[in-house]
């Protein structure tokens, strides 16, 4: 994210910023961290960025030089209509579009070149299935064009090192050998796999959880726009204390699941189903959880929340 501001654009640029989460507001700080001008669109979090209002903000604001927003919002749930922003952007002014796709690629389909996204990134610790130590970033002609009006400070995010150093086959820095090792081969996976049939996967393990949760009386917290990387949900009313939840999948499965940030600590909770997860893995999570709520309080029917998300793998699987 760093490196695409301080590349790519100039001081005292004006940005769109689309912040409906914890990661669309640091795309605020970043911004204003690097002497850019931040326009900020708030979007209530749990719903989804309005293209009419990317629209409207773009022209009373035609200086801008960027459209900064996230694919899918990790701290909330929920995915943005990437495809639609874009449109919106490109329709509307020259600014690039900068997606942090973070917890979107490998999840979902994001064609870079035909939607017309200008820079696109993402980390080893999501869908790529490794630890975390490594970011990737893609560039359009249009951002790498870009590149040459960027005065913003930086020595090591320096893309103009980079490039120098790839003419001879190396990084400008170090890099974490043991992960690169390990991407080449989850790379490998992939294609061999196939993207359609990845996408195909993820959409049925987050349907299987999601079916899983209301069959437990839950409700989801993304409204109408849930992303297929995390699912979140809202805290019972039975129970007062969400965090709770989060310490006894912990301490008793040695299941980790993640609770809110900010204003939502304790009132939501977020279920990853992204990645080297299989069908088993989230029977087993839910059929944690379902305990860990009875236990705590939630009146729910044992096995109910299981049963909807294994009849979810069933007709998924029968049906292709």
């Amino acid at each position: 994210m760093e490196a695409t501001l301080v590349n790519c654009l100039a001081q005292k640029d004006e940005v769109l910023v689309i912040d409906g989460g914890k990661f669309g507001e640091r795309w605020g700080k970043l911004a204003a961290a690097f002497g850019l001008i931040p326009h900020i669109y708030e979007v209530e979090w749990g719903k989804s960025a309005d293209p009419t209002e990317v629209e409207r903000m773009l022209k009373a604001h035609p200086q801008i030089k960027a459209v900064l927003f996230q694919a899918s919002e990790t701290s909330t749930g929920v995915f943005h209509p990437v495809k639609e922003i874009a449109e919106v952007v490109k329709k509307n002014s020259d600014a690039l579009v900068v997606v942090d796709a973070i917890t979107a690629l490998g999840v979902c389909d994001l064609p870079m070149d035909k939607w017309g996204l200008d820079a696109v990134i993402s980390g080893s610790q999501k869908a790529f299935m490794l630890p975390p130590g490594l970011a990737f970033l893609a560039l359009s002609p249009k951002a790498q064009e870009a590149r040459k009006r960027s005065n913003i400070p930086h020595f090591y995010y320096s893309l103009k090192a980079e490039d120098k150093a790839a003419l001879n086959g190396e990084t400008a820095w170090t890099p974490a050998v043991s992960l690169i090792c390990g991407l080449d081969l989850v790379l490998k996976n992939m294609q061999t796999a196939g993207l359609p049939a990845i996408f195909s996967y993820h959409h049925r393990l987050a349907e299987a959880t999601r079916k899983g949760l209301i069959g437990m009386g839950l409700e989801l917290f993304a409204k109408g726009c849930p992303g297929d990387s995390v699912t979140s949900v809202w805290v019972p009313s039975a129970i007062p204390e969400g965090k709770k939840i989060i310490s006894s999948m912990r301490d008793d499965f040695g299941i980790t699941i993640a609770g809110g940030q900010d204003q939502y600590k304790g009132k939501i909770f977020r279920v990853a189903h992204l990645g080297w997860f299989d069908e088993l893995d989230m029977i087993s999570v839910l059929g944690a959880l379902e305990i860990t709520l009875k236990k705590l309080g939630h009146p729910l029917e044992l096995g109910k929340g299981v049963g909807q998300a294994a009849q979810s793998f069933l007709e998924s699987k029968h049906h292709g």
